[in-house]
């Protein structure tokens, strides 16, 4: 969807709703077939993409820092506005950015030696996407000012400004791979999900079928990927809104599974486990707790009138694959051969 707005508002701004769709999906349909190659492909894609986008960052960096005419963090908030409003924008977006590595663990078993290459990769990535945000922000703010014309897309507008036409062009091309990246890795961890629990019984078997050549869970894929293309009809900012509330109980549901499974099964072998005994347990439970508060509380209007019902659907959700188990059970009793 970002992919389309960045196209739609620099290439083809009469672009009407319909055409906006299409092109959404093409993406999308791209995607999908990259992760029904399997995780290889992925990750020479990804590699790609990085690598591509490092390229016009680097650059505007480098050239914002050398023409520093004006104070990145003046106004720190924008004035005239209510501090509930911009700081529930910021904080949803800032989630929205930095969240989802917790969804490695749904690939694990097609990464070659997770409990080594994990804590690396990790090591490495996390202060890589922090400098990626920030620094192109702050070089941005601290060479050309106009901070009041900030909104979607104005990072290829601020590179223009910084470098000239070259190099606002190469900006919104990487912005947009970038996008195409984005969906690219969630794509892989989503869509292993629906595979494992219909192996469990949770969800209809038909989910568990695997390409023939690919070995990847591809029904499972196809239907995610019609998923998103149905979401493609909604505006980023609302489904970010939306995403929060649906993040921040994700959230609070795996940190506290931690918890019960240490209090639970203390003697438990484990690939990984949190060091420094019960304080590092509470470090790592009590800022993400804290976080999820301060996130709903100062939710934007949009996600105080529709995250409540977005996490209504969990219990339903729930008894229906609670139903499907119940089923597979039943069956698996019934043809005990089978």
């Amino acid at each position: 969807m970002l992919f389309t707005d960045y196209l739609a508002n620099y290439c083809f701004p009469k672009m009407s709703g319909l055409e906006h769709w299409l092109v959404s999906f093409a993406l999308i349909a791209f995607v999908m077939w990259l992760n029904v190659r399997g995780i290889q492909m992925v990750g020479k894609a990804a590699t790609a993409f990085e690598i591509f986008i490092f390229v016009p960052v680097i650059a505007m960096v480098v050239l914002g820092l050398a023409r520093w005419h004006h104070n990145p963090f003046v106004p720190l908030v924008p004035p005239n506005r209510p501090f509930r409003d911009v700081f529930g924008v910021g904080l949803a977006l800032g989630i929205w950015l930095y969240s989802g590595y917790e969804q490695l663990s749904s690939v694990a078993e097609e990464v070659e030696n997770p409990q080594r290459t994990y804590p690396r990769a990790l090591a490495m990535v996390v202060p890589l996407s922090l400098a990626t945000f920030f620094l192109p922000t702050f070089a941005a703010l601290a060479s050309v000012g106009h901070w009041q014309e900030w909104k979607d897309g104005y990072f290829s507008t601020a590179a223009q400004l910084i470098g000239g036409p070259w190099l606002g062009s190469l900006m919104t091309i990487a912005a947009m791979v970038g996008t195409v990246a984005l969906l690219n890795s969630t794509v892989l961890t989503t869509t292993r999900m629906p595979f494992v629990l219909a192996e469990d019984g949770y969800l209809p078997p038909f989910l568990t079928g695997r390409h023939p050549r690919y070995g990847t869970p591809w029904i499972a894929i196809l239907i995610s990927g019609a998923i998103y293309a149905s979401l493609a009809l909604h505006t980023l900012g609302d489904l970010i809104s939306i995403y929060v509330w649906l993040r921040a109980a994700t959230t609070v549901m795996t940190v506290l599974s931690a918890w019960g499974i240490r209090r639970k099964y203390p003697n438990l072998a484990r690939p990984f486990r949190i060091p420094g005994g019960n304080l590092g347990l509470v470090y790592v439970i009590v800022p993400p707790l804290a976080m999820t508060y301060i996130t709903l509380r100062y939710s934007d209007p949009m996600a105080l009138r529709w995250g409540p019902w977005a996490l209504a659907a969990g219990p339903v959700v729930y008894f229906v694959v609670k139903w499907f188990a119940r089923r597979a059970a039943e069956k698996a009793r019934s043809h005990p051969g089978a």
